[in-house]
Parts: C-alpha cells; sequence; structure tokens
C-alpha cells in the first residue's frame, strides 16, 4: 500500500510542479507584454535625431544620447508647466478626499430623507462619460457671476476659464470617490459609530475622529486613481485653458508635435520625467492599494 501511495504523492508533485513552472511562464510573458511599450520609450528618448528617421526600427539605439532630456526641458517653461500640474493636483485629490469621504459616510451612515433615490443619481453619474458634459460645463465655467470680468449676471467676460478654479472645482467629488467611500465604510462594524452616538458624539465628530482614521486603505485608493486621472488629464484643460501661462504639463507635451513632424525623441524624454510623480505616488500607496479595493466591495 505504501508503494502505491508514494507514485501518486510523486505524480501530484510533478503537475504541481508543472503547474507552477506554466504559471510562471505566462506571467512572465504578459509582465513583457506591459513592459515592452515602456522600454521603446526609453530607447526612443536617447536616440539621436538621424535614428528616428531611419524606415528600419531599431529598438537600442546606435548613439546613446542623454542630452535629449535637458534639450527637452528647453523647450517652454517647464518649471511653470509642472508647478500648473502639481497644484491643481495636490488641491484637487486633497479636496476629493475630504469631500469624497464625508459623502460616503453620509451615504453609509446617516438616515435622511431620499438617500437612496440621491445616491441612485449619484451612480447613474458613474454610466456618462465625462467628455459629453464638456460643453455644458464650458457654458457654466463662462458665466460664473463676478469672475473674470462677469457682471452679476455672468456676462461681460470670462469667468473662471483660463483659472485654476476650472480644473479644480469640477473634480473635487465624483461619483466613483462617493461610492467607493459608501462601500468601505459599510464594512466597518455599526458598533463603533453606536458607542460614539452613547457618549454624546455629533456625526461629523464620528467621521472625523473614526471613521476617517479607519479609511486609510480606501483613501489610498482613491488618492491614487485621482492622481494618476488629474495628473494625466489632457482633454479637459485643452478646452478650458488658452494661455500659455496655464499649460499642465500633458499640454505642454505637445510642443513637440509640428505641422509635418513629430520630434519623437524628446517627446519620450519629456513623457518619461512626466510619469516620474505617478510612480512616485504609487510607490507611496502602493501596500493600501489592493486593501482599498477588497475592502471597499465587501458590503453594498
Amino acid at each position: 500500500m505504501l508503494h502505491s501511495l508514494k507514485p501518486r504523492a510523486v505524480s501530484r508533485s510533478l503537475k504541481q510542479s508543472i503547474a507552477r513552472e506554466v504559471r510562471f511562464v505566462v506571467l512572465a510573458a504578459v509582465t513583457f507584454l506591459m513592459a515592452f511599450p515602456l522600454l521603446i520609450i526609453i530607447f526612443t528618448a536617447v536616440k539621436s535625431d538621424p535614428e528616428m528617421v531611419l524606415q528600419q526600427f531599431r529598438l537600442l539605439p546606435r548613439e546613446w544620447r542623454f542630452d535629449n532630456f535637458s534639450a527637452a526641458f528647453q523647450y517652454g517653461d517647464w518649471g511653470r508647466y509642472y508647478f500648473n500640474s502639481l497644484y491643481i493636483t495636490v488641491v484637487t485629490v486633497v479636496g476629493s478626499l475630504l469631500l469624497n469621504s464625508l459623502a460616503g459616510f453620509s451615504f453609509a451612515r446617516l438616515r435622511f430623507p431620499g438617500r437612496e433615490a440621491i445616491f441612485f443619481l449619484f451612480l447613474v453619474g458613474m454610466m456618462v462619460p465625462y467628455q459629453s458634459i464638456v460643453i455644458p460645463q464650458f457654458v457654466v465655467l463662462r458665466s460664473i457671476p463676478l469672475a473674470g470680468g462677469n457682471d452679476l449676471l455672468g456676462q461681460g467676460g470670462r469667468g473662471w476659464l483660463n483659472t485654476y478654479w476650472a480644473l479644480i472645482v469640477p473634480f473635487l467629488s465624483g461619483s466613483f470617490g462617493i461610492f467607493l467611500c459608501r462601500q468601505f465604510f459599510f464594512s466597518i462594524p455599526k458598533s463603533l459609530d453606536e458607542a460614539a452616538r452613547i457618549d454624546g458624539a455629533r456625526p461629523f465628530y464620528i467621521y472625523w475622529r473614526i471613521f476617517l482614521p479607519l479609511a486609510k486603505p480606501v483613501l489610498a485608493t482613491l488618492a491614487i486613481l485621482k492622481t494618476a486621472h488629474t495628473w494625466n488629464n489632457f482633454f479637459y484643460p485643452l478646452v478650458m485653458i488658452s494661455s500659455r501661462d496655464m499649460y499642465t504639463v500633458q499640454l505642454a507635451l505637445q510642443q513637440f508635435q509640428g505641422q509635418f513632424t513629430v520630434q519623437w525623441n524628446l517627446l519620450m524624454a519629456a513623457t518619461l520625467v512626466s510619469i516620474l510623480p505617478m510612480v512616485a505616488v504609487f510607490l507611496l500607496a502602493q501596500k493600501h492599494f489592493v486593501a482599498g479595493i477588497v475592502t471597499s466591495g465587501i458590503k453594498g
């Protein structure tokens, strides 16, 4: 009997080993496919101008031109562009974390008339692509009273167009962020806020002192997603911004595209530098990212 069990155990161990090796090969192949475009960007950023016009594709450059990075930043005021993107992203993310978590707490823990109907309207908002409402937003932002030369009726000037307000205020809150925070707060035991109410704590105190410190995973998740969306947003600033002084990094990248040619090596060099803040944010918050996604879906 022992002799019959040993071959079975060996066979099972062999199958597990083969399955593990197959998974490793598949994951390695997927990783390479995902990283290959990034490798193209990196190697293109250090190629010389003559190599960019060759008809035959070559991954590795013949001449490594690291001075492309300094040459790229001679096109325009990149210090100003980075300041604009950084300022807009930081203010938007901080305001979004506060407003989305506060709204999520209200929908998850507070009882008020029409709560479910209002939340349903927020969910409907997730189904509407923001590109379809850019024109109405443009009209609203242009018609802000007493801003940008407008009169009390919102006429005569440009309102909030071509200002930081136009790039920050519309993104301070969002349906997805509220949904994510609401789902997370549903997973917290009700005994916590019930005990706090017995001690005389008001709803905002419960939110600020009890729920918000527990919400680090979901807030880190929301911060990563919001930072990536705000920093990489190109279409919305393209519509709302007309002055070069208000350009974000993404708008500034189009400077390398001429009427007939594109300076691909300089464009890729500037693009590599532009993604560094996103990499830093992800590295700082990655340990909370998966936990936030998992815990926010425990209860509906």
